[in-house]
């Protein structure tokens, strides 16, 4: 068996003194691992960074086997983040995301939202809103998805101000003020046509994105595997709002009075 596929570091371990296991997501073959022989030399350690493009082929005698990957680097991503705490944080918490994938099944709308992220993660205030948006696909890819495209209780497809915590669906502001304080706040750049031409995502609108992915990533995903949060994700939820405290301290004095 043998296939060749471009594909994304997200993990390496050690296998032997010279061979390590590499764990990769492709454009083809999902979330795959496979050997690669010499991968603890110094030749080819700086490629099997998480975050690097690598052109990859695989080949195996059967394809139940773990299978040996050969290797050329793509563009190597990794070293553009080591200066940024936000970054290194998100590339951690991204990998982790994709490793709830089931091995060998094709995600090519993660896999293209994964390029796009790496183009942005030096950009906390661009990259922010697409890890939200990621870790929805996330949990549409593992059958989870959300629906915030019409309301739960008038299937309106304007006027989107709530998320229900048990049923994963939008709500209208109308129908769901009554019942508010149950419900999440779906920011703006979640509702389908809700966000206007050079309107700007704040870090209130952050928060309510992740506190929603993060309510249904736990309850749906992690507690039925009995796996617990990343502290890679507390420590990006940690530098963007230390980014955006330094950006603009103004709009957090109220809240710290």
């Amino acid at each position: 068996m043998e296939w060749s596929a471009k594909g994304i570091v997200l993990s390496v371990r050690k296998h032997s003194e010279r061979d390590v296991i590499l764990e990769v997501m492709t454009d083809t073959r999902g979330r795959h691992l496979g050997l690669v022989r010499g991968g603890r030399s110094k030749r080819l350690q700086p490629f099997l960074q998480p975050g690097n493009e690598l052109d990859l082929t695989w080949r195996a005698r059967l394809i139940e086997h773990l299978g040996v990957f050969s290797l050329e680097p793509g563009k190597l991503n990794a070293a553009d983040y080591l200066s940024n705490a936000f970054a290194l944080h998100a590339l951690q918490h991204i990998c982790g995301l994709l490793r709830l994938l089931p091995e060998r099944q094709e995600h090519p709308r993660l896999f293209s939202a994964l390029n796009v992220l790496l183009e942005h993660l030096n950009e906390a205030s661009i990259a922010a809103p697409l890890i939200i948006k990621f870790e929805l696909e996330t949990l549409r890819e593992l059958g989870f998805g959300l629906d915030l495209e019409s309301c739960a209780a008038t299937g309106i497809t304007h006027d989107l101000g709530y998320v229900s915590p048990k049923s994963g669906r939008a709500v209208s502001r109308d129908a769901g003020r009554p019942y508010h304080d149950k419900l999440f706040t779906l920011p703006p750049f979640l509702a389908d046509g809700e966000r206007q031409p050079g309107s700007e995502i704040t870090f209130d609108d952050l928060k309510n994105g992740f506190l929603i992915t993060s309510f249904f990533l736990n309850a749906r995903v992690l507690e039925p595997r009995e796996l617990e949060g990343t502290l890679s994700r507390e420590n990006l939820l940690a530098s963007l709002e230390k980014g955006y405290r330094a950006a603009f301290p103004w709009n957090f004095a109220s809240t710290e009075s």
